[in-house]
């Protein structure tokens, strides 16, 4: 891997695992299970923190974000759609809802960034993020099981095994 490519796979580290951090702080949870996402946050902090190192220790080589415009529009759509759909959800007394939409849209910008980011395993990552918007969703409507709940653990779990296998492949190209 070359250093741009390592440089860029401890971003994705260092992104998603604060990213997951997040989303694992999302749910409100009782012991046991609090005290999991507590681990697991802790644990996606340190992966981010690994991503970190892996820049600094790959250089400047590459930039810190690609040059293209493709990728700055993708994320201001995203940003938007999340933020205009929060607002909405809130207005409508559906606020509940928020991670749900946030997920699903943060799912969907994934796909549109793999050739951007020259990484195919964006789409499958996107995929499965929709599907845990899905089932947070479902899971309040059919269930009563808060939609946070799901959305929160189910995405910062793949965020944060995004991220471990983002410094895994930097690892095997290292050696």
């Amino acid at each position: 891997m070359e250093a741009w490519s390592r440089r860029q796979a401890g971003l994705a580290a260092l992104c998603l695992g604060v990213f997951a951090t997040i989303w694992f702080s999302v749910p409100a949870a009782e012991a046991p299970l609090r005290t999991l996402l507590v681990v697991a946050s802790g644990g996606a902090l340190l992966t981010a923190l690994g991503g970190a190192a892996l820049v600094l220790h790959a250089g400047r080589a590459g930039g810190a974000l690609p040059r293209d415009r493709r990728y700055l529009v993708i994320v201001a759509v995203e940003f938007a759609a999340a933020v205009l759909g929060a607002a909405l959800l809130a207005a409508l007394g559906q606020a509940e809802y928020v991670p749900v939409l946030v997920c699903a849209v943060v799912g969907a910008h994934f796909p549109p960034l793999a050739p951007v980011l020259g990484d195919r395993l964006l789409v499958p990552l996107g995929v499965a993020m929709c599907l845990v918007a899905l089932a947070g969703l479902v899971a309040a409507l059919v269930l009563s099981i808060p939609a946070a709940l799901v959305v929160g653990t189910g995405a910062g779990l793949l965020l944060w095994a995004y991220a471990l296998l983002a410094l895994l492949r930097a690892a095997r190209a290292g050696r």
